[in-house]
């Protein structure tokens, strides 16, 4: 019954056509009425190039980076040599390269051919259809955010069938996506035994969904329905840089609310005329259309939270994420640790964050619960995002590290303490 009235939705809506494509391209192909593949087409083949001999001038400089800045694993050297397998500099030597028995034996060599070949691929001037996303969402069609291929099909998004083209939206749609899937009433993310929410996340995720879903609550009246959902993002870079597009695709899982991106950060406007980012005494207010707007506010967090410039805090309309945002690392740590965290926990608002891994995330996890532990409840154990980005990136300091953004995701918020009867 379920996979009827699946089918039928599908045909009542957008996703009968690329039904239909499919199955039109099923009967070309059979009868041999296809024209032969492009060879534009990307393939692992096409898209291969060693980095230091690249058609592109942007990885031919990336290449020169890895062989200034970057050592050898094996001697602790400069490296000159570019793995035959991956087209990126990794040794310092071919016998270098030969003799690493742990590279020579990992996945690493596929993975770094990987980022090789999506890098070629964006670059290569190529159509790229998957970029035309789809409009607002009808209300007789449910979105279903159990992994990227359902979500997309509920969507209407075009038919991605290559690695190629899901690494490039995939990237892109990963923090707004992340974010619906958390707030979602149907979350792919259930609560504990089985899942990685906590009771208090379930709490607080409550009261976030009683705004963004006013019709259930018709029969209360609550001045939260009149206030816009203010989503902080901290420590925003590439995040405050999508296109207004990409962040709609957040908001159309949500029609009936009025959305304020508060982008939070010394790098969070960043003037692409000028090609640096830009400070600013006050915020920089950019709209979409009425029912989304942005906001940059180029300094860190806790500056404004002390001079009240986002109170109060409602727990049923602000939410805060933290995109990899380094708690643990030593270059930021000092930075987040401080006076940024104690105003964070301060709001008692829900707040989430990810990492490029699973260790990166508990890295970040374990420093913040050292320090402040007795301050914070856990709204969402560490556990592998759903909607994390498909496409492999490198770390051209080291360039034996990969890695994928969003790939994990955890939530906590300051304690709020019940109160006690005297």
């Amino acid at each position: 019954m379920q996979q009827f009235m699946v089918s039928r939705i599908a045909v009542r809506n957008g996703p009968c056509l690329m039904q239909k494509r499919h199955i039109m391209g099923f009967v070309r192909n059979a009868l041999g009425l296809d024209p032969p593949p492009s060879p534009d087409d990307p393939t692992p083949e096409n898209r291969f190039h060693p980095w230091d001999q690249s058609p592109s001038p942007d990885l031919r400089e990336r290449a020169a980076t890895i062989r200034a800045l970057a050592k050898c694993p094996v001697t602790g050297l400069e490296i000159n040599y570019t793995c035959p397998k991956s087209g990126i500099p990794t040794h310092h030597s071919r016998e270098a390269w030969e003799k690493d028995a742990v590279y020579q034996g990992s996945s690493k060599p596929e993975i770094l051919k990987k980022v090789n070949i999506y890098e070629h691929d964006l670059r290569s001037g190529r159509p790229f259809p998957e970029f035309d996303f789809p409009l607002d969402q009808d209300f007789d069609r449910m979105v279903n955010l159990t992994n990227w291929d359902l979500f997309f099909y509920t969507r209407g998004f075009y038919s991605m069938d290559t690695e190629f083209q899901l690494a490039a939206v995939t990237k892109m749609l990963s923090y707004p996506v992340t974010m619906g899937s958390v707030l979602h009433q149907f979350s792919p993310y259930s609560l504990n035994p089985k899942g990685p929410i906590t009771l208090e996340g379930l709490k607080s995720l409550a009261a976030l969904r009683y705004t963004l879903y006013p019709d259930q609550n018709r029969q209360v009246t609550s001045t939260a329905k009149n206030s816009p959902l203010r989503i902080f993002i901290l420590g925003a870079r590439a995040e405050a840089q999508l296109p207004g597009h990409v962040w709609k695709q957040l908001q159309f899982m949500f029609p009936e609310t009025q959305m304020e991106m508060h982008f939070v950060g010394p790098e969070s406007n960043f003037d692409k005329s000028k090609r640096e980012y830009v400070h600013s005494s006050t915020p920089v207010i950019r709209r979409v259309d009425e029912t989304l707007s942005f906001v940059y506010h180029t300094d860190y967090f806790h500056v404004f939270h002390e001079a009240q410039d986002f109170f109060p805090y409602d727990p049923y309309t602000d939410i805060f994420f933290c995109f990899h945002p380094g708690f643990a690392a030593p270059e930021s740590r000092e930075n987040w640790m401080g006076k940024t965290m104690e105003a964070l926990l301060e709001t008692k608002c829900a707040i989430f964050t990810t990492g490029f891994n699973e260790m990166d995330l508990r890295r970040d996890m374990d420093a913040v619960v050292e320090t402040y532990g007795n301050e914070l409840d856990m709204l969402m154990e560490p556990v592998k995002n759903v909607f994390g980005s498909t496409k492999w990136e490198l770390n051209d300091v080291n360039p034996q590290q990969v890695y994928q953004f969003n790939m994990y995701i955890a939530g906590f918020r300051g304690k709020r303490y019940h109160a006690i009867e005297v």
